[in-house]
């Protein structure tokens, strides 16, 4: 923690509590407010287009990998502290992170003190953020990098730290003061579904009111899915990025729940994501321990078809060459960071294989066969070309390269041809295909 602190002194100086007779009672004077904040943005021009997220954002986020670390004596390197973050900014820049578009370096849950100050406002904990999060936030802007953070919109965090009902205004103008650039903003402990909606709504107009450009991520849907149909349409317009799904893990298993899940339901959450808004699966486990190399293939390769945010949660410090070389894949990200931004979607199922295509700037499309069986060898996966982009991707003729998992031209191929793909089992091969 030395050593962390010592840096920024060097910077410039500046998941479920509250009662429900207080929610129910705070209920009506929140309707007013929000209604109030929402007829000023209208006249103000304020909804969330803040211009932000136009493509997916890209970062780092501690939770997967380190969880709720807080005992720092015990566990310095894996504890959520300064040293951490100020650390992993550091790799960010020295290995080339930044330069791939790696940009957010993002705090999760427990990095608060377990009380508001006297003025009622958030806090870092003294012994782990001893610089405070403003000088955190210098140092990692400092870095050319920026800095993301995280709260609730119920009245605790579902580490049971403070959560923001009731100071959302005051949390988002703390939020703007400290540097804050992105909110992930969860949603445990927080009652009803209306009073769930209600906050995140609030949230979304307190952080534009600040005037600080804030990414703001929610987990709006995914609270709301249990009992009732999410409108995406209002959630795209208060919301940069929402997760619809359970949290991701280190395992194959999860993975594959998100990618069924998403196939599931993609005629509901496809369409509607785009630039300013997307649907984000969580997180990117590679170069951790639970996958293999051809599902970590699977999940970067998914994540550009499915133009999700990438954010990793791995260490950085100790990251294997194999993982790096695949999470700072140009032609992966860049398929991902596409400026068209439309999201994939699976467009056949074939026993164990699934096609998939997203479609790109330029007249191309990005394709992933994707091979879910897991026993046995590699198998081969036949398909037309005019299954892609409604028989238009290859019309009259088309280009075809390998991005993942090597990367290799496969020549030009005309519309009535077939491909014949090979893929490991639990792999995927994404190509990019551009028409001629």
């Amino acid at each position: 923690m030395e050593g962390a602190a010592r840096r920024l002194a060097g910077g410039t100086a500046h998941r479920r509590g509250g009662s429900r007779a207080d929610m129910a009672a705070a209920r009506g004077t929140l309707r007013w407010v929000l209604a109030a904040a929402a007829a000023l943005a209208l006249d103000n021009g304020l909804a969330l287009d803040n211009g932000l997220a136009r493509t997916p954002p890209m970062g780092w986020l501690h939770w997967e990998r380190f969880l709720c670390g807080t005992d720092c004596a015990a566990d310095p390197r894996r504890c959520v502290s300064e040293r951490l973050f100020v650390e992993m900014a550091d790799v960010m820049v020295a290995e080339g992170w930044r330069d791939a578009g790696y940009e957010f370096v993002c705090i999760d849950d427990c990095w608060m003190a377990p009380t508001r100050d006297e003025r009622g406002r958030l806090q870092a904990d003294p012994k782990r953020f001893p610089s405070g999060i403003r000088r955190l936030a210098d140092y990692v802007h400092s870095k050319g990098l920026k800095l993301g953070i995280y709260s609730d919109v119920g009245n605790k965090t579902c580490a049971g730290f403070p959560g923001s009902y009731n100071h959302y205004d005051l949390d988002a103008q703390t939020f703007a003061s400290w540097g804050v650039d992105l909110l992930k903003f969860d949603g445990c402990n927080s009652g009803t579904l209306e009073l769930l909606a209600e906050g995140y709504r609030h949230m979304s107009l307190a952080l534009n009111k600040t005037g600080r450009s804030i990414v703001y991520s929610c987990e709006w849907p995914f609270y709301l899915r249990p009992l009732q149909q999410p409108n995406y349409t209002e959630i795209k317009q208060y919301c940069n990025h929402w997760r619809n799904f359970f949290d991701v893990y280190d395992s194959w298993s999860s993975i594959k729940s998100i990618l069924d899940w998403t196939a599931l339901h993609q005629d509901s959450i496809v369409k509607i994501a785009g630039p300013g808004g997307w649907n984000d699966p969580d997180m990117l486990v590679i170069g951790n321990f639970g996958l293999s190399w051809d599902q970590a293939v699977t999940q970067m390769a998914m994540w550009a078809i499915m133009a999700a945010p990438l954010f990793m949660s791995n260490d950085l410090r100790r990251i294997s060459p194999e993982a790096k070389w695949l999470l700072q894949n140009k032609e992966t990200i860049a398929i991902n960071q596409d400026p068209l931004g439309k999201q994939g979607y699976q467009i056949t199922k074939d026993k164990n294989f699934q096609l998939w295509e997203r479609p790109l700037a330029g007249q191309a499309y990005a394709v992933a066969v994707l091979n879910q069986q897991e026993i046995g060898g590699p198998q081969n996966f036949t398909f037309s070309l005019t299954f892609l982009g409604n028989g238009l991707a290859c019309n009259p003729a088309c280009s075809i390269r390998q991005i993942l998992p090597a990367s290799r031209d496969w020549g030009v191929y005309s519309w009535v041809s077939s491909l014949s793909v090979e893929v490991n089992p639990t792999g995927t091969v994404l190509l990019k295909v551009v028409a001629l």
